[in-house]
């Protein structure tokens, strides 16, 4: 009999989980559940691994004789995975298993799988939805209304904001979210510009019109759209220099990753009246300390870290990693191994 861990939270609950792992392996199994604090407490660091929710001792107790565990935000680090000796098998229920030391699966033979994926339809909706609020000013029309005032002067032509239609979009980054993008800015009339030296030049041309260089995509882009993977190469990728680059009422967004975006830099932009919007969903620190310019920056939308959230979302992942415990159980190879 196997024994299945089921690290949940609040947006994949532990008993979503358990219902898709019960749908896809049957009886004969032991489900445990653990529920994790996360959203209603940030994620962070947790030892060695990074965007965890929990702490070890408690992971470590809730794995005691368990050979599978499936979770979004539960921290394996490398104490939890040399103290969990029974652990062959863990599924993130996200992209990017940022919160496993996958050095430390490898030395002990753990398998490590993620959901790629799962997100994707819902952050680039999101993406959308925040660039339109940003460049349309929804935000301010809708808190002067809520103040009881008719915001009249936002009708005006200095004040109304850009519109997509007709608009250069610069993308940074084309895979599963970016491309999604790509075609909704296509239907409502945006010339899409790509820049991704990682991505196949066929799927380039499908999303848009391919750009080799960033300084190039910068130039060309009223609005630029940031969808690339947080990697050392990638950090601090839009700069004051970058930024410089942008014309003279050009719009950013950012719903991948905070830190791939100078925030100061992005600050001295909107209020030097460079930049005529931005919207940002993530951060380099989460949530923004009390200090923060980005507090203060005018035409600046900011959510707390959203995009990737709906019901489907939290569906899709509990569902992807069920299947990939039914295959482990099954003997049949991972479809989504990363370690």
């Amino acid at each position: 009999m196997t024994t299945i861990l089921a690290a949940g939270d609040h947006f994949v609950a532990p008993e979503l989980f358990a219902r898709e792992l019960d749908a896809e392996i049957g009886s004969g199994h032991t489900i445990t559940r653990l529920h994790l604090p996360w959203p209603l407490t940030p994620f962070g660091p947790v030892g060695e691994v990074t965007e965890a929710s929990g702490d070890e001792r408690t992971l470590l107790d809730a794995l005691d004789g368990v050979q599978v565990c499936v979770t979004q935000m539960a921290p394996l680090t490398r104490k939890v995975l040399e103290g969990s000796p029974e652990l062959r098998l863990v599924v993130v229920g996200r992209g990017g298993p940022v919160n496993v030391n996958l050095e430390a699966a490898r030395e002990r033979g753990v398998q490590v799988c993620n959901t790629p994926g799962r997100n994707a339809a819902a952050t680039a909706e999101y993406t959308l939805g925040l660039m339109l609020a940003a460049m349309r000013r929804i935000p301010e029309t809708s808190a002067a209304l809520a103040e009881g005032r008719w915001a009249g002067e936002f009708y005006t032509y200095d004040n109304c904001g850009p519109g997509v239609d007709g608009s250069t979009v610069g993308l940074i980054g084309c895979g599963a979210v970016g491309s999604r993008v790509a075609r909704a800015l296509t239907a409502l009339g945006a010339r899409v510009l790509v820049y991704d030296p990682y991505a196949d030049p066929a799927v380039l041309r499908e999303a848009g019109t391919p750009v080799g260089e960033l300084a190039d995509l910068l130039r060309r882009s009223d609005v630029v759209s940031l969808h690339a993977r947080l990697t050392p190469e990638t950090r601090g990728l839009l700069g004051a220099r970058e930024l410089a680059l942008l014309p003279e009422g050009a719009v950013v967004v950012n719903c991948a990753r905070g830190a791939l975006l100078d925030e100061d830099a992005l600050c001295d932009a909107l209020e030097s009246g460079r930049l005529a919007a931005a919207g940002l969903d993530v951060f380099a620190v989460e949530p923004p300390p009390p200090d923060s310019r980005l507090r203060s920056a005018p035409r600046l939308v900011m959510t707390p870290h959203l995009a990737g959230a709906n019901r489907a979302v939290a569906h899709n992942a509990a569902r992807i990693a069920a299947a990939e415990v039914g295959r482990f159980l099954r003997g049949e190879p991972p479809a989504h191994r990363v370690a």
